[in-house]
């Protein structure tokens, strides 16, 4: 684990923050994070496109939610076991194995869209892909202690989640603009994936750069315990431990209930979209991702401050009132009221994610840090999808309903109440103990 001097004041933590970005290790962990983003927002938008808005296959609000839920729920129930290994082997080479594995995942995935195969093939192929794609953002995350000095981990947390999150959005340009040179059929969505299968390649060449175990765990492999039992026990310390967390299980409540909205929201647009555009609603869906990421944006400005001055537990709540409020602005189903609430629900998520992040990251000891991430993504995708199939289930055919803004709104209130009960009115790290 990197230490360093606390530094007093604002002026401080902002001098120790650069001094810190002169870390090399540091500087390879973002090098790694952009370039894997990269290839999540390349690989996501050119499978987006050619499922959803392909001119050779068609998708109704119910198929759109049997798809995701193909993608990421059998991934969700398994990750928390495999997350394990990100506490058993070495990190470095996680993110090597993983972002390789993901590019040769990649171009099956690109196989099955060129040979016109039918969209579940081709979402269980996605579906290596993305458990691929959560080894190394839970191995980015888990590491990132290892070469951050603790007094600037909120700052540094910020930047680097947000600035990954800025590069999915570009990878999302970049597959709009190769799926403008090859087309939208199935040959140009499949070549467009090619594209990510570089990138992978390049951030597994970056972290091929790290010393062995620069990233942790900071304990050698116990000869005594295999990776399978590692793996078979990996859920239960998991919970156990956000369990024994309250800083950690109040921030997980937020991000579920930030997820169920969400996930309620997307369906919504997609539906909605495709009523109030003359083309395939493309263009709007676009444009509010655009909005979203304009506010996860901010919030790599506005977490640090407002959590140095604050704690993280009136940040979580004030973010959820906030997205409370907003939710119900959504009811208007006016295009510029949707991009500015787009906005400010992508400073409200961004927000509540980093929190959570620094919650693991400092509260969280580090043989089962990978463990806890794990757990984490299980909650951010299952929520996410429970939520797209019963908005699938309730929405009407022009996107407009009353219903799911106010289910929202109420979904927001029980994260406030649950961070509430949760949290501790101040937040005081658990120093990671000595390994055993």
């Amino acid at each position: 684990m990197v230490s360093g001097s606390v530094s007093d004041g604002k002026h401080g933590t902002a001098r120790a923050f650069l001094r810190a970005m002169r870390l090399p290790g540091l500087r390879r962990l973002l090098a790694v994070r952009l370039a894997s983003q990269l290839t999540d927002g390349v690989f996501q938008a050119g499978l987006f496109g050619a499922i959803l808005f392909n001119p050779e296959r068609h998708a109704d609000p119910l198929a759109i939610a049997g798809g995701l839920a193909v993608l990421l729920l059998p991934y969700s129930v398994i990750g928390p076991f495999a997350g394990a290994l990100l506490d058993h082997w070495d990190r470095r080479v996680v993110l090597m194995v993983a972002n390789t594995l993901r590019a040769l995942l990649i171009g099956l995935v690109a196989i099955a869209i060129a040979s016109g195969s039918p969209d579940t093939v081709v979402l269980i192929c996605a579906l290596a892909v993305t458990g691929a794609s959560r080894f190394v953002a839970s191995g980015l995350s888990a590491g990132l202690p290892h070469v951050a000095p603790r007094e600037v981990i909120v700052a540094v947390n910020a930047t680097f989640v947000t600035l990954g999150a800025a590069m999915l959005a570009v990878g999302a340009g970049i597959a709009a603009g190769l799926r403008a040179v090859f087309g939208s059929d199935n040959t140009g969505s499949a070549l467009t994936e090619l594209g990510a299968v570089v990138l992978a390649l390049v951030a597994a060449a970056i972290a091929q750069g790290f010393h062995p175990r620069q990233l942790g765990p900071d304990h050698a492999d116990d000869p005594g315990s295999s990776v399978t039992h590692a793996v078979v026990v990996g859920l239960w310390h998991g919970l156990r431990e956000v369990i024994h967390t309250p800083t950690v299980s109040a921030a997980l409540s937020a991000i579920g209930m930030h997820r169920l909205v969400f996930g309620m929201n997307t369906l919504t647009l997609l539906v909605f979209s495709k009523e109030v555009s003359k083309g395939d609603g493309l263009e709007v869906v676009a444009a509010v991702g655009s909005a979203t990421a304009a506010g996860a944006l901010l919030a790599a400005i506005t977490t640090p401050m407002v959590v140095d001055r604050y704690g993280r537990r009136t940040t979580l709540v004030t973010s959820l009132v906030v997205g409370a409020l907003v939710e119900l602005c959504l009811l208007t189903y006016s295009l510029p009221v949707i991009y500015a609430a787009a906005i400010v629900l992508g400073l409200v998520g961004q927000t509540v994610k980093l929190c959570g992040d620094v919650a693991m990251q400092c509260d969280i000891r580090d043989w089962v840090r990978g463990q806890v991430f794990s757990v984490q993504d299980a909650i951010f995708n299952v929520a996410y999808v429970c939520a797209i199939t019963v908005a699938a289930l309730a929405i009407p055919s022009d996107g407009r309903t009353v219903v799911l803004p106010l289910v929202g709104t109420v979904l927001y209130l029980l994260g406030i109440v649950l961070v509430r009960t949760l949290h501790p009115p101040v937040t005081t790290p658990r120093l990671p103990a000595p390994a055993h």
